[in-house]
């Protein structure tokens, strides 16, 4: 019998940013990912949504996406918030609450 390895949100508490394990984080959203693609590809439409609220408020999912725009061209211009995440404290405080930030932008793009 082979073991599936989980792919759903954590339930451990954050972790600090420097002991991210990013090749198991990697991988794991990769999975969810190809998932979300099969659910389309078939037409499950209530899967992929189930899949893309896993996605975006799994831990591995916000890691990911700070991770992207902490460290690109740029990094040192702050976003809608007006907030810089340059330190790993920041990081992780906004890891934690991205999901909040992600759902605030979302409502201010309905709103135009």
């Amino acid at each position: 019998m082979t073991a599936v390895p989980p792919t759903g949100a954590l339930s451990t508490p954050a972790a600090a940013w420097h002991t991210i394990e990013w090749y198991t984080v990697h991988r794991t959203v990769r999975r969810l990912q190809a998932r979300l693609v099969k659910a389309v590809q078939v037409g499950r439409w209530g899967k992929v949504r189930a899949l893309q609220h896993l996605l975006t408020h799994s831990l591995s999912g916000k890691a990911i996406a700070v991770k992207r725009v902490t460290s690109n061209d740029g990094k040192r211009t702050p976003g809608v918030d007006g907030v810089i995440w340059a330190t790993p404290e920041k990081k992780g405080f906004c890891r934690k609450f991205s999901s909040e930030i992600i759902c605030g932008m979302l409502s201010l793009y309905d709103q135009r």
